[in-house]
């Protein structure tokens, strides 16, 4: 395998942001820098509308997962530096990148592009001076100039020779930190992860806010929530700050003086005001959920239309359109699935109502809650909420601790 020396960084929509767009590049490298942190030696040099990753001898095979999963990356690709501008030594290194191919392709093509002037052979002269060699070291290749299988990229500039050929997939997006801040519903589901996991996507910070009902939940449901926070964390910040409420007494309230079809629908009327108040406090600017239309009885247009008008922050839903294969599909691609399907149970999950209303309206929930002391259950949650920080890394050590 090639020892490559740098990874080129392509990114999509953030090349049209314009004056704005040296913010991005900015927020992009400090994440970076905070996901390789464990690898001092590496460089990040972003000029010409290009950003490169030196390596310095850090090992691409452990750097290139945690580049993939840096939002803002559209694709990226290992790439062999030479401080050599003598030809036989760029025709060994374009040989041994394509090389290491894996399956061998049945057609390449050759891009040479000549940024230092003083390199005296023009980029033609170089394609057929390259991919001469390469034919004749590796039989059974063939050149396509139309549909190759694999671009050989070969880009001479004054610092040296940069050589590519492998263009890896990642998430796009906007690197987060570039979008405010919002509040996470985060339940111990599929949903509310991938929701987290869509809402950094567009640049978004996240707090998690959790809704827990001891002694009905358990510390096990707890840890789940804050290691799915920690799964999902690695995608920004490397960690989450995760509020955890006790809702017990607000729960066996309603319970206790509302309808028992109506219980979920006044459960997330509150979820909601307890959210906006921690989100004035954390000077977040929305509410993320995980709901999805039509779901469950609280996810149709008219409960979702009943919930919200407890607040006049932006809810976002990131899932409202999606169908649960989708979901579940990116839980796969993100890592939550396994840990979201353990068998604990959160706070939704207890006091179910046999047939829970799925066309609820205002007037009735307001109706229903005046038997309540909405502003004294709600600045006690709030008051009693713990903060805990929740983080892949702390994970990871904790399991070392086991053995």
């Amino acid at each position: 395998m090639v020892n490559y020396d740098d990874i080129l960084i392509r990114y999509g929509e953030m090349a049209l942001k314009g004056k704005n767009r040296g913010m991005f590049e900015k927020q992009l490298i400090t994440n970076l820098k905070r996901s390789l942190k464990d690898f001092p030696d590496i460089e990040i040099e972003n000029t010409y509308g290009r950003m490169y990753i030196s390596l310095n001898g850090a090992p691409y095979s452990e750097v290139e997962p945690k580049v993939k999963k840096i939002f803002g990356i559209t694709s990226f690709s290992p790439t062999k530096r030479i401080d050599s501008f003598e030809l036989e030594t760029i025709k060994e290194a374009a040989l041994s990148v394509m090389q290491d191919v894996s399956p061998q392709p049945r057609t390449f093509k050759v891009e040479t592009n000549r940024s230092n002037k003083r390199f005296p052979h023009r980029s033609m002269e170089m394609n057929n001076f390259i991919g001469g060699y390469v034919l004749k070291n590796m039989p059974g290749l063939k050149v396509d100039v139309r549909q190759p299988e694999v671009l050989l990229k070969v880009e001479i500039r004054n610092e040296g020779t940069f050589i590519n050929c492998l263009d890896v997939p990642a998430n796009g997006g906007l690197p987060v930190g570039t979008s405010g801040k919002a509040m996470l519903l985060l339940s111990g589901g599929i949903d509310s992860p991938v929701a987290g996991w869509m809402t950094m996507k567009r640049g978004v910070r996240l707090e998690g806010i959790h809704f827990e009902s001891p002694p009905f939940t358990s510390e096990r449901a707890r840890q789940k929530v804050l290691d799915l926070a920690g799964i999902v964390s690695q995608y920004g910040a490397g960690e989450m700050r995760v509020h955890m409420v006790p809702f017990t007494k607000i729960q066996t309230e309603i319970r206790q003086k509302c309808p028992e079809h109506y219980l979920i629908t006044i459960m997330r009327r509150f979820m909601m005001r307890i959210a906006e108040r921690i989100a004035h406090k954390r000077k977040a600017l929305a509410i993320a959920t995980g709901e999805s239309l039509g779901q469950v009885a609280s996810q149709t247009m008219e409960s979702m239309y009943t919930i919200n008008n407890v607040t006049k922050m932006p809810i976002l839903r990131p899932l409202v359109a999606m169908d649960k294969a989708d979901i579940i599909r990116i839980a796969h691609q993100i890592g939550t699935y396994e840990t979201s399907i353990l068998p604990f149970e959160d706070c939704c999950t207890i006091f179910v109502p046999k047939s829970p209303v799925t066309r609820p309206n205002v007037e009735k929930a307001e109706k229903f809650e005046q038997k309540l002391d909405i502003e004294g259950l709600v600045e006690e949650a709030v008051r009693n909420t713990e903060i805990v920080v929740a983080s892949a890394i702390q994970k990871q050590e904790e399991s070392l601790d086991l053995f």
